[in-house]
């Protein structure tokens, strides 16, 4: 029994090196030592270039600015830029405020609360009110960083407990995805408010809407509420927040004249030395485009000088220090602009990303000078209050309680209407097609290749009936494609250009689609784009947005840089048929892709396409669906283009697509649940309207033994 227990595991250890093996054989840039450093994280770092150009065109802009005037214009066109960065917000409507109870103790007390920011969007709070305050007090708006139960959070207590104890009135709210606003239950998404933000944020940049729209709202509908209040005076409404209320406190001042002093802690820095360290961060912190569109965090503190700021930071924090001390200073010079240097200051601390001592009583003492509520800023010992306590529901959940609306739900309408709009378009534009590939280009950000045809020759393997060939070929930028390029020993003279979701290596396994192809005499060209197998990211793999190993900040990334990754795969695509078709070897050239690469084909597909015919295996139905969906799969999100749905969506490519020879095999959903035929129907109804079946075709049901033969006898 025992040796036949040895004897299994001896199998599967040789089954699995044998694999690796073949893997490691299948590598291109195994044999090129100098870019194996940084090969992995080749797309993060051609994305990390075009940002410090666009930021380096800022850079020259900003040192150009010497008087008021010139500030005061910049600051003009800052609003304008984040006001088309972070999108229009809606109407406001009733607040509908309820206090839900109160809590008396010796020197304040606390009205547990919640409002609605949009209709059926409650936002959970709690006003802290001092016994001894000003008739009319100065209040602060307390924005929690990413804990989970929000506000509640002991060492933000600690601090609106003592700005309390200072004669403050305290506002704090919960942001959506945390305390009171939890949107996922523990089985359907691991609990963090990262996640909580950055899944659902994914959505609302799809549909074409940031989501800082909802966080900013949500702020500026807090201060809203503030002025109700009798006991606040309006004239003296200060922010703060560390880490992710540090982002809030920055943003929601910026678009809100209506507050007078702000303290963003352990967030403000720099993009440049945030991409050279950690990289973006999770998805209500990346506006639309905004490196792109020239803003930077400093443009945050600009924007509203001379107004009181502090910038409060740490030496050791995850947001760089240098890039805190590069803001301060580049925005002292606005300040100074304004003969106002004294109302931009900065405090730091030798410490993590925490709040200290020496940071949290220089906090006091601003708000204390600038709120006009003179004291001593000494940090006092607070009794804690429970989570409990600070409830203003009674199970802590405010989303099933009232029966109210998500981020999901929200953006899904949202969504919807877009849809609906575009429909309208397209019916009263003729053209609409013609004038689509443009806005495509557009919006996706691709850029034509141009650059030297570099192909390096890399070696080949012979296999019992063909070939396995070696290739590097030059990207759009500083990096190579790796490619393999299988060879029958007779050829047919009909090349096949083979996207694999799971990489080359894995589709030129033995018993894969792609042996298969070669055996009925098809050349079979495989390689890994961006994203994928050698050109898989490397990089941020453990960051914030890492949901179910999907690297979304890099997505974040090219959002910020209006760079999408299905651009950049597009314009791979392009290069990859120049360089088969330069090789002067096959008649026709048809390309198949599976999985999230269907997206990218159809993109480069639709922008100028070289392929006689195409095949889509389990290609995605839209980007729609990742918007209606609300446990999407985060894999979707890398193949989807920010901002797109206003205007496209994937089966207006398949319209531009369906004349000239295009197979789709078991279309799926967002959740990778196969469409019925009814739905495909549906979805395809103008492609199946306007082309007939010899063009364009959608095979459901079929098993992925199926896949080869339904590819060979599309491809003629």
């Amino acid at each position: 029994m025992k040796y036949n227990a040895l004897m299994l595991l001896t199998c599967c250890l040789l089954g699995l090196s044998n694999i690796l093996f073949a893997q490691d054989e299948l590598s291109v840039y195994n044999y090129w030592k100098f870019h194996q450093g940084t090969v992995s994280q080749t797309f993060y770092n051609e994305l990390s270039h075009r940002a410090f150009e666009q930021l380096k065109k800022r850079e020259v802009a900003i040192a150009k600015l010497k008087t008021k005037a010139d500030w005061q214009k910049r600051q003009a066109e800052v609003r304008a830029k984040l006001t088309r960065a972070v999108g229009s917000f809606p109407e406001k409507t009733p607040l509908n405020p309820f206090v839900t109870g109160t809590l008396k103790k010796e020197d304040y007390t606390v009205e547990k609360l919640y409002y609605e920011s949009r209709p059926g969007y409650h936002v959970t709070a709690a006003l802290f009110i001092p016994e001894k305050r000003q008739e009319k007090a100065p209040a602060i708006i307390y924005c929690s960083g990413h804990s989970e139960n929000g506000f509640r959070n002991e060492a933000y207590q600690h601090i609106i407990l003592n700005y309390v104890k200072k004669g403050f009135i305290v506002l704090a709210f919960d942001p959506i995805g945390q305390g009171e606003r939890i949107q996922y239950l523990p089985d359907e998404l691991k609990k963090g408010a990262v996640p909580e933000h950055s899944y659902a944020g994914v959505q609302s940049f799809v549909s074409g809407l940031p989501p800082a729209n909802y966080f900013i709202w949500d702020g500026i509908r807090t201060v809203d509420y503030l002025l109700t209040r009798k006991e606040v005076d309006p004239a003296r409404i200060g922010i703060a927040g560390r880490s992710g209320g540090g982002t809030q406190s920055a943003y929601i001042a910026a678009m809100d004249d209506r507050i007078l002093a702000a303290a963003p802690e352990c967030y403000i820095t720099t993009f440049d030395k945030l991409i050279r360290s950690n990289g973006p961060q999770d998805a209500e912190q990346n506006l639309m485009y905004g490196l792109e569109s020239g803003i930077d965090m400093a443009d945050f503190l600009e924007v509203r000088a001379p107004k009181p700021a502090l910038i409060v930071s740490t030496t050791l924090d995850i947001f760089s220090i240098q890039g805190a001390r590069d803001t301060y200073h580049e925005s002292k010079r606005v300040y100074q602009a304004f003969g106002k240097a004294e109302q931009l200051q900065m405090t730091e601390d030798d410490a993590g990303h925490v709040s200290t001592l020496k940071n949290r009583e220089a906090s006091y003492a601003f708000f204390q000078k600038y709120l006009s509520n003179p004291g001593i800023p000494t940090d006092e010992k607070v009794e804690i209050l429970t989570d409990k306590e600070l409830h203003a529901t009674p199970e802590g959940l405010v989303i099933p309680f009232l029966k109210g609306e998500s981020m999901f739900s929200l953006n899904k309408k949202y969504a919807l209407a877009i849809v609906e709009k575009r429909a309208r378009d397209r019916k009263a534009t003729p053209d609409y097609q013609k004038s689509l590939r443009g806005k495509m280009i557009g919006i996706s950000g691709y850029v034509k290749p141009t650059g030297k045809k570099d192909v390096v020759f890399s070696g080949r393997i012979q296999k019992p009936y063909y070939a396995i060939e070696k290739y590097l070929v030059k990207g759009n930028g500083d990096y190579y494609i790796p490619v393999l390029w299988l060879k029958p020993k007779t050829s047919s003279g009909k090349t096949i250009l083979f996207l694999n979701e799971g990489g080359k290596s894995m589709a030129a396994q033995k018993g894969q689609i792609a042996e298969r192809l070669v055996g009925q005499g098809f050349e079979v060209v495989l390689p890994d784009v961006s994203g994928t197998g050698e050109l898989a990211s490397g990089f941020m793999k453990s960051g914030d947005s890492v949901i179910d190993d999907i690297p979304l900040n890099l997505w974040f990334t090219g959002i910020l840089t209006h760079k999408n990754l299905v651009a950049v795969r597009a314009e791979e695509i392009s290069i990859l048929a120049d360089f088969v078709k330069s090789a002067g070897a096959a008649k026709t050239l048809s390309a198949v892709a599976s999985g999230t690469l269907t997206s990218d084909l159809l993109h480069a597909a639709a922008i100028e396409n070289p392929f006689h015919k195409l095949v889509l295996i389990n290609p995605l139905i839209s980007y729609q669906s990742i918007t209606e969906e609300k446990l999407y799969k985060t894999k979707f999100a890398l193949s989807a283009v920010a901002g797109a749905m206003p205007v496209y969506d994937l089966p207006d490519l398949v319209d531009m697509l369906s004349s000239q020879g295009l197979l789709l095999i078991n279309p799926i959903t967002a959740t990778e649940k196969e469409i019925d035929q009814n739905r495909a129907n549906s979805i395809y109804a103008q492609a199946l309207k306007q082309t007939d079946a010899s063009n364009f075709e959608i095979r459901r049901d079929l098993k992925s033994d199926a896949w080869a033969p339904s590819i060979i006898s599309w491809i003629k």
